[in-house]
């Protein structure tokens, strides 16, 4: 039998991290700018099996040359090969499969990162999915702008004609939230993937797509490639993960306040949380000790300093910090 595909595209293996550290209470993601412009990427680059014995010892080799940044806690994410989001059908470039990888870091210890690359900086991972900030309320942009283009998207096709696949008025309504469905704070690559199909982001045009409101204004920025998709799957799999696993603590100092955790903690889900319902979980899932010192830096009172009890680790899997994240 002939093949009808003599002319096949090479495939690339990328490595790309999504690198979150917290700075003054907020999650911050580190971005270069490939292009020398003002274009925003996460660092990466393809996978040398000569020189790479491992993607993960790739990824670091490529963080470390492009940020400065030293990594800690690293795991791979997804792989991310759609066709369509890099390569076009008169293409004859090499096609990009991306290993996604989320990576903790801190930023002013000796351990984290400090100064990064010239080329490299952190930003407010809000500045690129605003959507999902909740700590200050309801964003204003979902009703301002998001729900209003994407109802307008669901009466173009009110129904699929079938009882097994959920409509897009009913996709909407389960991850934007609505009169009866609670917002899902993990749902974010799930509401990203939603808003790049009904052509509402700025990626959709980068792929060849028609958007469906051109003259609607810029829902967040974009960024290179699928790097923005990329951050919706680390920001869903950190919040996931903090209520089962101490993930947290990779991005706190040695020691802290447990104010300074809720505040890492709110900044990462998105939500404001209840303080005397955080500390009681915080103090009941034996995670934290005190360390017998008071930090003098909070600008009223003086706090019990914590730090995490990383014997638990060795003892039993660790919990995470269960806390009620949606009330």
């Amino acid at each position: 039998m002939t093949s009808h595909h003599s002319a096949t595209l090479p495939i690339e293996v990328g490595l790309t991290a999504a690198i979150v550290a917290v700075r003054d209470d907020s999650p911050t993601i580190l971005l270069t700018h490939p292009d020398g412009g003002a274009n925003s990427a996460l660092p990466s680059g393809p996978f040398d099996p000569v020189a790479h014995r491992t993607f993960e010892i790739g990824l670091r080799a490529w963080v470390s040359e492009q940020t400065g940044a030293p990594l800690g806690y690293v795991e791979q994410l997804y792989t991310f090969g759609d066709r369509g989001r890099h390569a076009q059908a008169s293409d004859r470039e090499p096609h990009v499969v991306s290993v996604g990888y989320l990576a903790l870091t801190r930023i002013g210890d000796e351990h984290g990162a400090g100064q990064v690359a010239a080329s490299a900086d952190f930003r407010l991972w809000y500045d690129f999915l605003p959507w999902e900030d909740w700590r200050g309320g309801r964003p204003a942009l979902l009703d301002s702008v998001i729900l209003p283009q994407l109802e307008t998207w669901t009466r173009e096709a009110p129904g699929w004609g079938s009882t097994r696949v959920l409509s897009r008025a009913e996709r909407v309504r389960l991850l934007f939230g609505g009169k009866e469905s609670a917002f899902n704070e993990e749902n974010v690559l799930e509401r990203y993937e939603l808003l790049y199909e009904a052509g509402l982001v700025e990626e959709a045009r980068q792929d060849g797509r028609e958007l469906q409101a051109p003259a609607v204004e810029q829902i967040g920025e974009p960024m290179l490639y699928d790097h923005r998709r990329i951050l919706a799957t680390a920001m869903g799999r950190l919040r996931a993960k903090m209520k089962y696993r101490p993930v947290i603590f990779e991005l706190m100092p040695e020691t802290f306040t447990l104010t300074a955790l809720q505040r890492t903690a709110e900044a990462i889900s998105g939500r404001h949380l209840h303080k005397q319902n955080f500390r009681r979980l915080v103090e009941s899932s034996a995670v934290v000790e005190p360390t017998g010192e008071m930090s003098h830096a909070t600008g009223g009172r003086p706090a019990a300093l914590f730090r995490f009890r990383r014997e638990v680790l060795q003892e039993r899997p660790a919990p995470g910090l269960r806390v009620g994240l949606r009330g």
